[in-house]
């Protein structure tokens, strides 16, 4: 018993000492050092802050170009031009609304620093744009235009959101999907010329972007986008084929489970 009071006793005039000796050392901190660590903290709680903010606004922007998708695929032969002119207001709104928040939290470093945050809603972006410039002209739109469509939106004596190569890509690669479903629809309104355009853009698209990925980092997301770029192309190429070697007629058929439908064996087809 003795010898346990004893042993009870050393142990706690160990941690006693354990303790004083981290006191002593805590308030004997470099005034200078815990003054920085202060400053890194207030630092990374303002970027966290700057990062929900951010992803708030991506959202806002992916959910509002979508709209602008949808606005596009409501065209027919017969109101290509209304349609048209309200997706590119639509798309003025988003750029007003939306970006404009964007490029309000985004400066210099935080560009890259917080892509990842951003960088979904600037992908649906591009797609939206891009679609919308190819329904009315016919081509591709460029990432420099796109860019200067946001400079407006920012002070000039700061440096501007400009999107970078990469989520433009990207949001290049997801318009294919877009293309496939637009010349579907072409093809059951009878515009088959329409469609093999649609056809041959999506293949240039494609085959441009296979000789631009070999020189990009390792990207997971850009492999899995050209994997489904390739079934988006060749169901495009697969209706217009089918079309013009089997006739019109199977025009009706698009989208049905009948067998005799050209359609039937490729999947995932949405309208």
């Amino acid at each position: 018993m003795f010898a346990f009071t004893v042993a009870g006793t050393n142990i706690q005039s160990s941690r006693k000492r354990v303790r004083t000796m981290a006191t002593a050392t805590a308030t004997s901190i470099d005034p200078s050092m815990k003054d920085a660590f202060t400053r890194y903290a207030e630092y990374l709680n303002d970027l966290n802050d700057k990062r929900e903010r951010i992803v708030k606004a991506s959202r806002d922007v992916t959910m509002n170009s979508k709209k602008v998708i949808f606005q596009v695929h409501r065209m027919s032969k017969y109101n290509k031009v209304e349609v048209i002119e309200k997706a590119e207001k639509d798309l003025v709104a988003v750029t007003d609304q939306y970006m404009s928040q964007l490029v309000k939290e985004l400066q210099g470093t935080d560009f890259w620093k917080l892509r990842r945050a951003y960088s979904p809603g600037i992908q649906e972006y591009v797609e939206a744009a891009t679609f919308c410039g190819f329904c009315k002209n016919g081509t591709l739109l460029k990432l420099d235009e796109i860019n200067k469509t946001l400079l407006r939106l920012s002070d000039p004596s700061i440096e501007p959101l400009q999107i970078n190569v990469l989520d433009y890509l990207l949001g290049v690669a997801d318009l294919t999907g877009e293309l496939m479903r637009l010349a579907i629809g072409r093809i059951s309104d009878g515009e088959l010329e329409f469609a093999e355009k649609i056809c041959t853009f999506a293949r240039d698209i494609y085959r441009e972007l296979t000789l631009v990925v070999p020189h990009m980092d390792d990207s997971s997301d850009m492999k899995t986008k050209m994997d489904v770029m390739l079934q988006s192309v060749m169901k495009i190429e697969n209706a217009c084929f089918s079309v013009h070697v089997r006739g019109s007629e199977y025009i009706p058929l698009l989208g049905s489970n009948d067998p005799s439908s050209f359609l039937v064996g490729v999947p995932d087809i949405e309208i």
